[in-house]
């Protein structure tokens, strides 16, 4: 009988695959391209209304525009084209802000621009539904987390610092010539994005995906509640973040708004950069953290307002940023451990809830602003952050779980 050796040698622990770098890279390239398309009409609206011939809270309605259909196209061509090849589907909406940025750059008219950006927010509203699920689609399970973070990078750094850099360019060169640099960084985007992304695996049970009902997906245990502390996270935010000029304002600050902005900008790199080391094995905790750091900031909004001091202000950017920074990616992957297989109507829901976070956002914040002034807005953000937090707490079952995986890349 043979006997088993006393020293076997130990088996070696296999490493970790290495994340595709080039595909992440270029998917965050892609949310740099759409915040960019988003946003940048809020840094050249003066010269964009002269140059249309119409008003600046006109021309303001490009934005607006761009809103509506990323939460008209979100749910239904997520819908429609949930049986076929998501890589031709990425590159056909980055394709369309290569031709819709470019329509934007040579319209003579008004109507045209309106509907440039109509279609904008079309195809914006695709790729964000998309973009969380293929990166998750192809890197190991233990790794997603991190991925969706690299992923989603190019749209905190599109607004730290594109959104400011892109409105110092269309100073120098034009508004249009902005948007058509826009338009060829999104073409040169298609072409690398051709060569590096590789299909997500998984292509065989698409089929019954697609044919999964939006009304299920939102009974699945955990989905209903990412979606509310969704809605109510980004609705806070967009109250305080669309009027932080109104906010600086009686503060004596109103001429310090791009070195608030840029706070901000550069405690959510921060922000992103730490959600992705932690976001596997810390998803529950970082959330909550996400709500607490900005009903801070806007508790010292609130705090400054009443005693007519600058200084809070500061602290609070930092706050804000650090909490809003992660916030996309936390969301994305808490929406996405929830819903399984329907991750992709499910991720079609999120992106519509947070364009409706947007648009309510500007028209409460407006509301507020009007009959009950600047004070009002961190007061009203905070009661949304409660709840946010509140929803957070209260799923640690399927929502927000409890967990503590250790992941390696």
């Amino acid at each position: 009988m043979p006997t088993p050796e006393l020293h076997a040698p130990a088996r070696p622990v296999a490493a970790a695959p290495r994340l595709p770098w080039p595909a992440l890279l270029a998917m965050s390239a892609g949310g740099f391209v759409t915040i960019m398309t988003e946003a940048l009409p809020a840094g050249v609206l003066p010269a964009m209304s002269a140059d249309l011939g119409v008003g600046q809270s006109a021309a303001g309605q490009s934005v607006t525009l761009y809103a509506v259909g990323s939460i008209a196209a979100a749910v239904p061509l997520t819908a429609v084209t949930g049986r076929l090849p998501r890589k031709p589907l990425l590159l056909v909406a980055v394709g369309g802000f290569a031709a819709a940025n470019a329509v934007t750059a040579v319209s003579p008219s008004y109507p045209l621009t309106m509907a440039a950006r109509f279609a904008a927010g079309l195809v914006a509203g695709l790729l964000w539904a998309l973009l969380a699920g293929y990166a998750r689609g192809i890197v190991a399970p233990e790794q997603r987390g991190r991925a969706m973070a690299v992923a989603m990078t190019g749209s905190t750094v599109a607004l730290s610092v594109g959104v400011p850099a892109g409105t110092v360019l269309a100073s120098l060169v034009g508004w249009r010539a902005t948007f058509g640099l826009m338009s060829a960084i999104a073409l040169a985007l298609t072409g690398w994005m051709l060569f590096v992304l590789p299909e997500p695996p998984g292509r065989a049970d698409r089929t019954d995906r697609a044919r999964t009902p939006v009304r299920r997906v939102l009974r699945t245990p955990g989905v209903a509640a990412v979606l509310a502390v969704t809605a109510t996270f980004v609705l806070a935010h967009n109250i305080l973040y669309t009027y932080v000029a109104a906010l600086l304002a009686p503060l004596g600050l109103d001429g310090r708004t791009d070195t608030v902005l840029l706070v901000i900008g550069l405690s959510s790199l921060a922000s992103i950069l730490g959600t992705g080391a932690l976001i596997d094995r810390y998803l529950r905790p970082l959330t909550i953290a996400a709500s607490v750091l900005l009903a801070v900031a806007a508790l010292l909004l609130a705090a400054a307002l009443l005693g007519s001091a600058g200084w809070p202000v500061y602290a609070a950017a930092a706050l804000w940023g650090l909490g809003f920074g992660g916030a996309a990616t936390l969301l994305q992957t808490a929406v996405a451990d929830a819903a399984g297989p329907a991750g992709d109507i499910a991720q079609s829901l999120l992106v519509t809830c947070w364009n409706l976070g947007i648009a309510v956002g500007g028209l409460a914040g407006g509301l507020l602003l009007d009959h009950a002034g600047p004070t009002a807005l961190p007061w009203s953000a905070l009661v949304l952050l409660a709840a946010a937090l509140a929803v957070t707490l209260g799923g640690r079952r399927h929502a927000f779980p409890a967990r503590h995986e250790h992941s390696s890349v």
